[in-house]
């Protein structure tokens, strides 16, 4: 097992037997305790009360962080004609169709978010083995199978980000950067998590939100109060 630098331990201590803080008090704590040489990811683990093998205790959607992610999110997008225009010039990384199909099934892909007009899709679900797993497929559900391309690349660019809840009823995402300054990754925080709550499935029994984590991309995690985090 390899040692931990002192940095390293430094933060293990400072989180030592800090449980179910504040959002206020998880976010100062991990800002104070970020060491990385780069601007680390805030990111957000929550543990549903979900089994999202079954269809009716899926969790799946997509929220607009009110202060953005502090990512470039690239943005490839299947489309035609003036519907390629528009995406283009919305500030898409990436247009095309057939051309962008087999440049994906050749193993390229250079782009964080898909989206696609409704007449792609055919085409598009050629390459469900290889986005799916990505959580790159396009779904009309989160807003990526649109005729609106052009707003759907802006959504994709400022801010918005997408859950799903994987086998095991966990969500996660990142919700900005450390340099943020505590109201915005609280307000980010307490946003996404209300979208989560909103997103509460049918099929959900008993306790739905079991635990939520909070982390930078390099430390330790600290468990936040659930009521407090959704401002109930």
């Amino acid at each position: 097992m390899a040692k931990l630098g002192k940095r390293a331990r430094a933060a293990r201590e400072a989180f030592a037997g800090k449980t179910d803080l504040s959002v206020e008090d998880a976010v100062s704590l991990i800002k104070s305790n970020a060491s990385a040489k780069f601007d680390e990811t805030v990111e957000i683990a929550m543990n549903l009360g979900v089994d999202p093998r079954h269809a009716d205790q899926m969790v799946r959607g997509v929220v607009g962080l009110p202060n953005g992610t502090g990512k470039t999110v690239r943005v490839a997008v299947f489309a035609r004609g003036p519907k390629a225009d528009e995406a283009k010039e919305a500030g898409a990384d990436i247009v095309g169709a057939e051309d962008l199909m087999e440049t994906i099934q050749g193993g390229t892909i250079e782009f964080d978010r898909c989206i696609a007009t409704p007449d792609m899709m055919p085409i598009v679900g050629r390459l469900g083995k290889i986005l799916g797993p990505r959580n790159l497929m396009p779904n009309p559900k989160v807003g990526t199978v649109t005729m609106d391309v052009a707003q759907a690349v802006k959504d994709a660019k400022g801010g918005q980000v997408q859950f799903k809840a994987e086998k095991a009823g966990v969500v996660h995402a990142g919700v900005g950067k450390v340099s943020f300054d505590a109201g915005q990754l609280a307000e980010n925080i307490r946003a996404f998590v209300n979208a989560v709550s909103a997103a509460k499935p049918a099929g959900a029994k008993g306790t739905y939100m079991k635990k939520i984590a909070l982390s930078s991309s390099m430390g330790p995690g600290v468990t936040v109060d659930v009521s407090n985090a959704t401002g109930n």
